[in-house]
């Protein structure tokens, strides 16, 4: 078995560390892969930055990261999927369910229900810009105690429902979109209008622009004759993918410091709190499905008949939803071109030494990217 690195994270506020770490032969339900691309994800710098005072369940040193693509050396006995040498995506469980499950480093242990093999097609980069917003998404969409819409299929039977996704150029959106799609909906988004082609390639058949100050009165209009399934609020950028409740308070304090750090806009009228408000308030005038799938945090006033719940996005590691994404559709899907990586990745930069560099760019904020560093 060959040695292993990582990018270790020693306290609050300290740089990314390469040093060694272990190496573990997978569990009967696990690969284990050799990792050629990582994803940065906003979860991943606001640990660093805020350490316990946001995550009270960090334990240094950790390692974090929760977006791999790479190759499989090692196989466990329950797992029939895959054979060592085969290409993958796959979530990682992040610092929240132990080091050697984490993405920041040169070998990753994934569950059997939590990565897709990947075609030829596509790169290691594209590839890992998938989990942690396909992960997101599938949670909102097909969940019992959320949209609980029928499962993805690469053939899906029309359901005669419109689902709403809030800034469907993001992660999370750009994935909504294409499970919406999957799931046999008629889907619109939101976006900046630099980006309606990608939202309409995705799936999209509508795109209205967050930023104008007609937005809800032009989706309400466009609804007009049609049920919605719900709306899933990729509003925000930043996701918290682990089962962890904060007080309101403290959770909206901390909220303000990240944005601050990530140089995110949440007072424009199409982030955050305001763009929260808006899909309520469409939700609550159009017909169907009165629920909210939220990528954000929010103890506001709800309208009356509407109900919201925040997304836990790795929930789906412990619900049918994971395999019913993870291995039911997704590696047809990719393999077919039904499903597309995105955004499009931004390399930043190769080795594990570049992920701290990584974090930096996107603090500054990317749009319709994804930031990548290969290994």
């Amino acid at each position: 078995m060959p040695s292993n690195q990582a990018a270790w994270l020693t306290a609050k506020g300290a740089p990314l560390s390469i040093e060694p770490a272990p190496l573990l032969d997978p569990a009967p339900n696990q690969i284990l892969i050799k990792n050629h691309a990582v994803a940065i994800n906003p979860v991943d710098w606001a640990s660093q930055n805020m350490g316990q005072d946001l995550f009270p369940f960090l334990k240094f040193p950790c390692t974090l990261g929760l977006d791999a693509a790479g190759e499989v050396i090692a196989v466990g006995s329950a797992v029939t999927r895959v054979k060592v040498g085969d290409r993958v995506l796959g979530l990682a469980s992040g610092s929240g369910r132990g080091n050697q499950g984490a993405a920041f480093q040169e070998y990753t242990l994934l569950a059997d229900n939590l990565f897709s093999p990947i075609p030829d097609s596509i790169s290691f980069e594209e590839a890992s810009v998938i989990p942690l917003g396909l992960s997101t998404s599938a949670c909102a969409i097909f969940q019992k105690d959320l949209l609980a819409l029928p499962h993805p299929s690469v053939d899906p039977k029309p359901l005669g429902k419109t689902l709403l996704i809030w800034s469907g150029a993001s992660s999370v959106g750009c994935n909504a979109i294409q499970l919406g799609v999957a799931a046999g909906c008629d889907v619109i988004t939101t976006c900046s209008p630099k980006n309606y082609e990608l939202v309409r390639k995705l799936g999209a058949s509508q795109a209205f622009d967050y930023n104008s100050g007609t937005v809800v009165s032009d989706i309400l209009t466009y609804l007009e004759d049609k049920t919605i399934a719900g709306a899933v609020g990729s509003m925000f950028y930043t996701h918290y993918p682990y089962r962890i409740e904060f007080p309101s308070i403290k959770t909206w304090v901390l909220t303000k410091k990240i944005l601050t750090v990530g140089n995110v806009n949440a007072i424009r009228a199409g982030h955050g709190l305001n763009a929260t408000k808006m899909v309520l308030e469409i939700v609550s005038k159009a017909k169907g499905n009165k629920f909210v799938a939220m990528a954000m945090r929010y103890e506001g006033p709800v309208p009356d008949g509407v109900e919201s719940k925040f997304i836990l996005g790795s929930a789906l590691a412990d619900n049918e939803v994971g395999a019913a994404v993870y291995a039911d559709y997704l590696p047809q899907a990719l393999a077919e071109g039904k499903f597309i990586a995105a955004p499009e990745p931004l390399v930043v930069g190769k080795g594990l030494e570049s992920i701290q560099k990584a974090f930096e760019v996107q603090m500054k904020g990317v749009s319709a990217k994804k930031v990548v560093v290969l290994l």
